[in-house]
């Protein structure tokens, strides 16, 4: 679905309400803040709660407050929006159900800029410019100041002034352990036709330094987009830390935990004994979300190769890494455990395992609650005589947090055409070829919920994992054979496990009369564990989970033993 666009010339002779009697609000910004027309997606937010800035309580959870959007182009400065009942709502889906009130009124116009692909698409998007794909956040973006309004039939009209900009993020210090690197990506900026930058956040060893003979294991740890390694602190926790209370793990004090457990790593880390090696994590943000799903695609470019043949050889030759495949690894949760998985099936000879932690849907069987493939709507599941709404998002026990139908809504509010940063949409750009206007073909529209079947079977044959590994398992097999493993909590937030389970109903056929080499690996579940639980059966989620960097070592550590070829480096780095 696109929202309706009210560009500036139809705001001007039509107007965008439903009515005379409606209250007006108008939205512009000054020639101070740029003197071209710019293009992007206004967002109007409402917020009844005094606790922050609108623009920071938008969000998929119940908690949200209200934002309304309308894209604009070539959007004058000085210029009034009328922004009126058609702009698309989340929440609520527009500004007349909106209950009559006092309210905090802020407004943020998410800039787009124009690229010229190679494929001979030209679009608009917003790139990203080192926060991550955060509309709320972004450098550059502009802003109005927050101010109470009362809204409601017979009230004056508002006027709100986008009078502010965000300013630009400062980069991360390296320190002795924490190093970062960027490097220009040829590929992609052949792609979008712009420069495009890759980067790395790599914690070195104990030693580093000293050891210049070391050539160290890989270990690339897929992540959303982090500027550091927040799990690693090289000073002990803040004794003046106010604790705070986590929502979503229900802990009180989660902040002091993180910071304990966060120096614990780091004792950890440079003790003796312990295997010295890289961990990586990898920035490359889009304009299509905070991270590529490091596979190739038509919507985003060659990042899977990018990723593999530019930024990893880069990374290997500034921290000395042994660069052959038998002493990569690679692991990660959500986003990043389907791209851990991924990227061993696509690029089998590149790494040696993958430890993969709740992620995204393997099957398109099953995508989250949908079947993509025999059902018809994503929305609800038909009845006899009702249709019964489907959920997206649930807690620990069982409470629906938000339906597939409010997902799609809180996306479109955020941007048409795909251009919402959010989970669908990036899914769909990745997944999707290009359509006839150069934005990703939808999936299912936004409106009606109706999935299109013709791009499901796009998405069957280039993208849907377990499909790829039951039709390539012959060549595939032996060269993943005791590299696959999947953890994932029975409860997951986001009905992950689903696709999990169908993966394993394959991967238990494995071995068989007529099904190739046995996988040598493992599936396991966390019972009652919801998002994202990592394979630790002994420790709560909301524990292990800050462990990631020392969950997985001893298994590589004895995959290493036990795969490395004759002549393999298995000294200069034990030390």
């Amino acid at each position: 679905m696109r929202a309706l666009v009210c560009t500036i010339s139809l705001v001007a002779s039509l107007g965008c309400l439903t009515g005379a009697s409606a209250q007006t609000i108008t939205v512009s910004f000054p020639a101070s803040r740029s003197e071209k027309p710019l293009d992007g997606r206004v967002l109007l937010l409402l917020s009844n709660d005094p606790k922050d800035e609108p623009r920071m309580q938008i969000d998929d959870s119940p908690r949200s407050q209200m934002m309304f959007g309308v894209t604009v182009d070539a959007w004058k400065p000085g210029e009034p929006l009328i922004v009126g009942d058609d702009a698309q709502g989340y929440p609520r889906a527009s500004l007349k159900d909106v209950p009559p009130g006092d309210y905090t009124i802020q407004a943020v116009l998410n800039i787009y800029e124009t690229f010229h692909r190679s494929d001979g698409k030209t679009i608009k998007l917003a790139p990203d410019r080192g926060e991550g794909q955060h509309w709320n956040l972004a450098p550059g973006n502009l802003l109005s100041k927050p101010r109470m309004v009362h809204i409601g039939p017979g009230s004056p009209a508002i006027e709100v002034s986008l009078s502010e900009v965000i300013p630009p993020i400062k980069a991360e210090p390296d320190t002795k352990y924490i190093r970062h690197l960027r490097i220009e990506s040829k590929l992609l900026t052949k792609f979008w036709g712009r420069p495009v930058f890759l980067s790395a956040i790599v914690l070195v060893p104990e030693g580093f330094d000293a050891h210049t003979e070391a050539h160290y294991p890989l270990v690339v740890f897929h992540d959303h987009f982090v500027s550091s390694f927040n799990d690693f602190r090289e000073t002990p926790p803040d004794p003046n830390l106010k604790p705070d209370y986590s929502e979503r793990f229900h802990i009180p004090g989660y902040n002091r935990i993180q910071q304990e457990e966060g120096y614990k790593n780091y004792q950890s880390w440079i003790a003796p004994g312990t295997p010295r090696m890289l961990i990586v994590k990898l920035q490359h943000a889009n304009p299509y979300y905070d991270d590529s799903y490091a596979v190739n695609s038509a919507n985003l470019g060659p990042y899977g190769d990018a990723l593999e043949t530019e930024l990893i050889p880069a990374i290997e030759r500034q921290f000395r890494g042994i660069g052959q495949g038998w002493a990569r690894f690679l692991y990660g949760g959500s986003t990043g455990g389907w791209e851990s998985l991924a990227v061993q099936m696509f690029y089998p000879d590149h790494y040696n395992g993958a430890f993969v932690a709740c992620p995204d849907p393997v099957d398109f069987h099953a995508y989250m609650t949908a079947d993509l493939y025999k059902q018809d709507n994503m929305f609800y599941l038909p009845g006899a005589n009702k249709h019964v709404e489907q959920p997206s998002m649930r807690d620990y026990l069982g409470h629906t947090l938000m339906s597939m139908r409010d997902n799609a809504a809180y996306e479109a509010a955020l941007g048409d055409r795909g251009r919402s940063g959010e989970q669908f949409d990036i899914w769909q750009a990745v997944y999707s070829p290009a359509a006839e206007d150069g934005y990703p073909r939808p999936i299912f529209d936004k409106k009606t919920g109706v999935i299109d079947h013709e791009t499901a079977e796009y998405w069957r044959l280039h993208y849907d994992l377990d499909a790829i590994l039951q039709r390539d398992w012959a060549t595939l097999g032996p060269k993943v054979q005791g590299k696959l493993h999947l953890y994932v909590g029975s409860d997951d937030t986001y009905f992950l496990n689903d696709a999990v389970y169908l993966m394993e109903d394959f991967l238990k056929q494995t071995g068989t009369p007529g099904h190739g080499v046995p996988y040598q690996g493992e599936v396991r579940y966390g019972p009652r564990a919801e998002h994202c639980w990592n394979g630790d059966p002994e420790k709560p989620n909301w524990y292990s989970r800050l462990h990631y960097n020392q969950m997985y070592v001893p298994q590589i550590m004895e995959r290493i033993q036990k795969t490395a070829p004759p002549g393999a480096d298995l000294t200069s780095w034990r030390y």
